[in-house]
């Protein structure tokens, strides 16, 4: 006889949303930079915990910052998944961010992961990303198939478990507004697609990636006025024909910010899929791809 299923949590209250935009007690530095800082919330209990990296938006610009994301950091604490909210050097304000920088600090922040003193597990780590944090986390889901000698190339640490992106610009070379001069996109990668120097725009745009080889969850309001969901739609489109596994949730009447909000039901979609996660994550190998 199988044991009862849980009651479903409750989403958190307004007042416990913003008790939660406190930094947790544990912060590290993963590089010498001031903004190579990232925070580790971690669930109760001995562990080994499972563990989120969680990336903030914000167009990889630098007046947005890791703050934001910490509600939903603490959220995923009690759902027993240790979240690690990573800064990393966005473009403005002379932070040094942009092409090949912030690639470089988002795969650095993962890979500090194996020289935390927690109890974590490292066999089974997902990533998160909202907005442009979600072009991230689906090129850091990348990672283990990006050529050697490149940027983020043969991880310390591989994201194993499965990537959500929510509200992502998931194709860096849909939008011509944002990859032209003064869109966040060229900002970003430092030129248009048409005149990069090099491989940039394949390495770093995660539809060029795929297949992944891991679970993917797109979450995207058909509301947003920020990021249009037809960008998850084209690369959940994109994703099912390479053969990865692919769920694509567009929330009704849901915008830009309120996936990532704990109190919303949107977010609780997340939760789900990460609580559906297979226990074990399969071995990523070059020798498999």
């Amino acid at each position: 006889m199988s044991a009862p299923a849980e009651a479903p949590r409750s989403a958190p209250s307004t007042l416990r949303a913003l008790l939660d935009l406190r930094p947790p007690a544990q912060r590290q530095a993963y590089g010498a930079h001031r903004q190579q800082r990232a925070e580790l919330h971690l669930p109760d209990g001995p562990g080994p915990h499972p563990v989120v990296v969680v990336l903030h938006g914000g167009f990889w610009r630098a007046r947005r910052s890791l703050r934001y994301m910490r509600p939903a950091c603490a959220d995923l604490a009690r759902d027993g998944w240790a979240a690690w909210n990573v800064e990393y050097r966005r473009v403005g304000q002379s932070e040094g961010g942009g092409w090949p920088a912030t690639f470089a600090d988002v795969a650095a922040a993962i890979d500090h992961l194996a020289d935390l003193d927690a109890p974590l597990d490292l066999t089974r780590v997902a990533a998160m990303g909202h907005s442009a944090g979600g072009q991230l986390a689906l090129w850091a889901a990348a990672r283990p198939h990006l050529p050697e000698g490149v940027p983020g190339a043969d991880p310390g640490v591989a994201i194993t478990a499965g990537v959500a992106a929510l509200a992502a610009p998931s194709d860096l070379e849909a939008t011509p507004d944002l990859y032209g001069p003064g869109g966040a996109v060229f900002d970003l990668m430092g030129c248009t697609p048409a005149e990069a120097p090099d491989d940039r725009y394949v390495l770093g745009n995660p539809i060029r990636r795929l297949p992944l080889g891991i679970p993917i969850l797109l979450l995207h309001g058909d509301a947003d006025r920020t990021v249009p969901p037809r960008r998850s739609r084209e690369f959940a489109a994109a994703a099912r024909a390479a053969g990865d596994q692919m769920n694509l949730i567009e929330p009704v009447g849901a915008g830009h910010r309120t996936v990532v909000d704990p109190r919303r039901p949107p977010w609780r979609e997340l939760i789900r899929w990460l609580d559906g996660l297979p226990a074990r994550s399969p071995a990523r190998t070059r020798a498999a791809e």
